[in-house]
């Protein structure tokens, strides 16, 4: 491991070294539910992919960097997060996931408010995560506002795609912040849908200050490009009925470009879901009735909904960016319990790298080692949808990162304690 980081530190240094790197001897999983290749390689040029697999020729001037014994993979994808937008939670002064008293709702856009500095950016990397979908809470309507799409590089920019997606929520949160009813919430969307619509036509005309209009001009300038399609919404449903109805809005809004998130209860309507073409992130494990919209939750969810064929992605709805490899690994350890139904290693690798960038409709750009994708790569030393095995080395757009954080510190600090007049954390 020792020679490997200092190979990959020399390249580090020298730019015309970076600009073509190839990782040799590994054990390549492209990320893409095909099985790993052992001996692989994957060349990188110019922080994107070249080529991945076995018999790839290795360029004379790539800067070699031994792989042997380990396992190389893209980089994970975070599926559905709050990362960077939150320090500590029950600290106000640090937590950007809503605005409860604002005006506004559609029109929020998170990206100014995420902090590329935040604790968990360190951590998530150091578990393997590279890139996240990050979505904001609601606070006064069902609409929360426009997520976008982050990376974990050790650098003060961390949105590389903002107003990716509008975010909005159905089920028992949606009818509480439209009006009390998952009628009111409909009737709330519809409107919505109505006024973006009425203001794509003439702009000039739209008043949003008027007792008539439930949106600001902001919020319904915001709306226009999810009622013709042009930028994802991405809607939080999990039992049955909603989910249903949810999928039933592209009959009044043909144009909607839907993405489920949460889906629980999906399992029971798999098939029509997979019918739909509506892609789903869901959690990869929610199999207790926390609340009477999820009564309905399963372990096996996640599979029964793979195996009817829907696109799927793992996401850590109500979670940590950082589990998400144990998301993975957890629904591989599933087929061995009997009458469960999980996935296979490979089908848990991509739900957790390409998966997610498919689902956002991105997964040319990034999720995996196919050629021409962003060169997010991680070498770990063991099978990284086990809980014990840890990145060794890291690259993201072809740029080796740090995987030091505050959690290593402190592993390494109480390692070995020694006897002191003080507790080490006084101990400077």
């Amino acid at each position: 491991m020792k020679r490997l980081l200092i190979l990959l530190a020399a390249c580090a240094a020298a730019p015309l070294c970076a600009q073509t790197v190839a990782i040799t001897g590994g054990k390549v999983a492209i990320g893409d539910g095909s099985a790993p290749i052992e001996g692989g390689t994957v060349v990188i040029r110019n922080g994107r992919i070249v080529a991945a697999g076995a018999n790839v020729a290795v360029p004379a001037d790539a800067q070699r960097i031994d792989a042997q014994g380990r396992w190389v993979t893209p980089g994970l994808v975070a599926g559905f997060t709050q990362l960077g937008l939150v320090e500590v939670e029950a600290v106000g002064e640090t937590n950007d996931t809503n605005a409860s008293s604002t005006p506004f709702s559609a029109a929020l856009d998170i990206a100014p408010a995420i902090n590329a500095r935040v604790s968990a950016m360190a951590i998530s990397r150091g578990r393997g995560v590279t890139r996240a979908i990050v979505a904001p809470n609601t606070a006064r309507t069902m609409f929360a506002g426009q997520g976008a799409l982050v990376d974990t590089g050790d650098d003060r920019e961390a949105v590389f795609v903002p107003r990716a997606f509008q975010y909005v929520e159905f089920g028992e949160d949606g009818a509480n912040e439209a009006g009390g009813s998952r009628a009111a919430a409909h009737a709330f969307f519809r409107n919505a849908m109505l006024e973006a619509r009425d203001y794509a036509r003439n702009p000039a005309a739209y008043d949003g200050r008027s007792s008539d209009a439930l949106l600001m001009r902001l919020d319904a300038a915001a709306l226009v490009p999810v009622v013709t399609g042009k930028m994802p919404l991405m809607v939080h449903a999990e039992k049955t009925s909603d989910i249903i109805e949810v999928l039933k809005l592209r009959e009044d809004f043909p144009a909607l470009k839907l993405i489920l998130v949460g889906a629980s209860e999906g399992w029971m309507i798999a098939d029509r879901i997979a019918a739909s073409g509506v892609p789903v992130i869901a959690s990869a494990l929610n199999d207790l009735p926390s609340s009477f919209e999820v009564l309905a939750a399963t372990q096996s969810n996640y599979g029964r909904m793979q195996d009817a064929g829907v696109k799927l992605a793992v996401g850590e709805i109500d979670g940590q960016p950082r589990n998400t490899k144990q998301s993975a690994g957890n629904l591989v350890a599933l087929q061995k319990v009997p009458g469960a139904t999980g996935l296979t290693w490979d089908e848990a690798l991509a739900a957790v790298t390409s998966g997610p960038a498919e689902v956002m409709g991105m997964g040319n750009d990034f999720g995996s080692l196919r050629p021409g994708r962003r060169a997010d790569v991680v070498i770990w030393d063991g099978d990284p949808l086990e809980l014990g095995s840890a990145p060794v080395a890291m690259l993201i757009d072809g740029v080796q990162q740090p995987l030091e954080n505050r959690q290593t510190r402190l592993r390494d600090r109480y390692l070995n304690p020694t006897e002191g007049q003080l507790p080490k954390a006084y101990d400077r």
